[in-house]
């Protein structure tokens, strides 16, 4: 290891590195060094001021790297300016791009007594931070990409102060565990991006050295030769996917779709048109064994490997339960599940072998019918999947691996049918889950994306993918808490600790309604009625921890508004907005229970005591306190209505146009129930004024007030 003077320096596997400056009058004191992910190895010391000008430069003018170089020269542009006029007099601070071949890498390898090892050749790469210059080295394009990546961490924060610009020197040596580090994105239930949301998508992604983007397909990826079952305005073309692939390309991202062939194509098999390979009529799996299923199956992924030229295709596969009940039940019921499961994976693994493609598919069967896994080809890929916070993963893996059968291991963001993400079980997955499959000799990880409940916003789940893209570069299990540590600075440019202390919060609020034991995800909460019977058993176990929740989701508000008030530069200022949106969404779950109690509660007093005439005063008010000017019920209209319009500006933001309605739907229900029940309650104390007795509580829909309820 080289040893520079007053320089700290040491090597870090895991996510962050805190190397402090010292001894520079430019260095910000007791400032870290935070890298995601984190190199192998990284020495950092004395750091210096830069001066006004800062050139790029690519010797050997290779096409990739001088992309690269642009990408940087426009990380340049957003730092602070350079602070007076003897600044600009100054000589321009170099930073050169080199590949290992050239004289000028060798030299500074040398000098430097750095080693580029054959590990290091296809996406490694040496940074050398040096006072006036510094050095990015790579064997190919992606090594010297990534190199420049970790370079735009080290720059000065936008935002800064004039003349804040300062850099710490030193040296990185590093290179990926995982060979293959992706995303999955499920873009068929729900939500579809705009295209200029997945080159941002693809542009961040890259930005955290994320080679694989994997688009999830069920029906909404546009088949001109059958168009029935692409939805109008969501779905991808083929013109769309071919001007993704190129954007990718530059990016060093490659996009590996996945279009199910087996279970949950519902989306398709509705047409009746399609009913002849449907395993049963109108349902999701299709039919093995029919004429025109190994063809309807060719001519998509034909036309797939036309628009995609990755050397992967996934083919999904997982979930088919509803095989055997309908025109294979006859062969299940003689050969069993897991052998007609394997038989027709290898059918379409034989049809579509003409496209010269890797296929992936979902390792459910790993798990459901180790025994059958040996029937398999062994040039497939499985990809196990668990979205659990259990130990050990290891159960998943082995069959596989025990077969010869190649491995990419798939956590999840813990982000479907939740009002927002639950980090705390997407991370320990994360975590577990990458870790094991890197012993047991995954060659990749795909973080997963899903979006069953039809609401799912991206922008809320960057905290959990980037996880997943930090766990599968560094080797062995990936520190979650400098991994916390890091997110703010790096992703948001927040080196205040607001939006990672806001993140805490959330994650705490979603503690909250874990402690509650509902059995209930936020989103089924978030929809529930209070006032039915199941509502009703849910408020009994949330109300003790609805202070809590609101609480920490109040703080997280706070927080992130003191962030963007402080710092207007702070960077993905749409993932910032969507956390915002995700903690009212829980501070409402919060606020209804609350308030639904609250009102049957003063309702049940406004009975007891209607016919009492000392207290007329105490019960105009009380009424006026179920539903008036500042009422229980217009106060849950009015939270709903707030809400559904934030959450419209933030699905619009990264979405298209399609689907929003069936959501936007569901927050018009939740306002006119509100509206509707303050009415009948306006009602009510108009009639008991009028000398009428108030109706029973059942008949405004009002349930019982609970034990101790005041």
């Amino acid at each position: 290891m080289q040893n520079f003077s007053r320089l700290t320096s040491f090597s870090l596997p895991r996510v962050a590195l805190a190397a402090l400056f010292a001894g520079s009058a430019l260095a910000a004191a007791q400032t870290p060094v935070r890298l995601l992910p984190a190199p192998r190895e990284a020495h950092f010391g004395q750091a210096v001021g830069l001066p006004a000008r800062i050139l790029v430069t690519v010797p050997g003018h290779e096409a990739e790297d001088e992309f690269s170089a642009r990408d940087l020269e426009e990380a340049i542009k957003r730092i602070p300016p350079a602070g007076d006029e003897s600044h600009a007099a100054q000589p321009p601070y170099r930073v050169t791009l080199l590949r290992t071949g050239s004289a000028a890498a060798k030299s500074i390898l040398a000098r430097n007594k750095l080693s580029f090892d054959p590990v290091m050749e296809s996406e490694g790469y040496v940074l050398v931070v040096e006072p006036r210059e510094a050095t990015i080295v790579g064997t190919t394009g992606s090594g010297v990409f990534y190199g420049v990546q970790t370079f735009k961490q080290l720059l000065p924060l936008p935002g800064g102060r004039r003349g804040d610009r300062v850099l710490p020197t030193g040296t990185v040596r590093d290179w990926p565990v995982m060979k293959f580090r992706g995303i999955h994105d499920d873009l068929s239930r729900g939500p579809f991006p705009t295209l200029d949301f997945q080159k941002h998508q693809i542009r961040v992604f890259a930005s955290f050295k994320i080679n694989i983007y994997s688009p999830y397909f069920e029906h909404t990826l546009l088949y001109p030769d059958h168009p029935l079952a692409a939805p109008p305005g969501g779905s991808l073309t083929p013109a769309q996917a071919a001007e993704l692939v190129a954007y990718a390309r530059q990016y060093h991202v490659t996009i590996v779709p996945e279009q199910e062939s087996f279970g949950h194509l519902h989306g398709v098999l509705k047409w009746e048109l399609l009913q002849d390979v449907a395993e049963t009529p109108h349902g999701y799996v299709l039919a093995p064994g029919q004429p025109d299923t190994l063809p309807l199956i060719k001519d998509w992924f034909t036309q797939i490997a036309a628009e995609f030229p990755s050397p992967f295709i996934h083919i999904g596969a997982d979930e088919t339960w509803d095989l055997g009940s309908g025109r294979t039940h006859d062969a299940v019921a003689q050969q069993g599940y897991g052998p007609v499961y394997v038989a027709f994976l290898k059918q379409i693994h034989d049809e579509l072998a003409p496209l010269n493609r890797r296929l992936l598919f979902w390792g459910d069967i790993g798990d459901a019918n180790p025994g059958a896994v040996a029937g398999l080809p062994k040039d497939m890929i499985a990809v196990p999947w668990d979205y659990s916070d259990q130990t050990s993963f290891d159960k998943l893996i082995e069959p596989f691996a025990k077969n010869g059968i190649e491995t990419w291991v798939a956590p999840g963001d813990s982000n479907w049918n939740e009002v927002f993400p639950v980090a705390r079980t997407a991370l320990w997955n994360i975590q577990g889950f990458i870790r094991d499959g890197q012993r047991l000799g995954s060659t990749g990880a795909l973080t997963t994306v899903w979006n069953d409940d039809g609401e799912g916003l991206f922008n809320m789940d960057w905290y959990g993918v980037l996880f997943g893209a930090v766990a599968a570069w560094q080797p062995g299990p990936s520190s979650i808490a400098d991994y916390q540590d890091a997110y703010g600075p790096v992703f948001h440019l927040d080196p205040s600790g607001n939006v990672n202390s806001a993140e805490k919060e959330l994650m705490a609020a979603q503690e909250a309604i874990a402690n509650a034991n509902t059995g209930m995800t936020g989103d089924a909460l978030f929809w529930l009625d209070p006032w039915t019977a199941q509502g009703q058993s849910v408020s009994a176990m949330l109300l003790p921890q609805v202070r809590d929740l609101r609480l920490h989701a109040e703080q997280a508000i706070v927080l992130l508004d003191q962030a963007r008030r402080d710092n207007p530069n702070l960077a993905e200022p749409d993932a910032l907005a969507a956390m915002d949106l995700g903690a009212r969404r829980l501070d409402l779950i919060g606020l209804k229970f609350e308030l639904a109690q609250e009102i049957a509660a003063a309702y049940a007093l406004a009975v007891t005591r209607q016919h009492d005439k000392t207290q007329t005063s105490a019960q105009n008010n009380l009424m006026n306190e179920i539903s008036g000017g500042n009422g229980r019920c217009q106060d849950l209209r009015d939270a709903y209505s707030a809400v559904k319009s934030e959450y419209s500006q933030a699905w619009l933001a990264e979405n298209r146009l399609y689907w929003l309605n069936n959501v936007t739907a569901r927050y018009d229900l939740e306002i006119e129930r509100w509206q509707r029940r303050g009415f009948q309650f306006q009602e009510a104390f108009r009639r008991w004024q009028n000398g009428q007795d108030l109706p029973p509580s059942a008949a405004l829909e009002l349930p019982a007030p609970a034990d101790g309820a005041h």
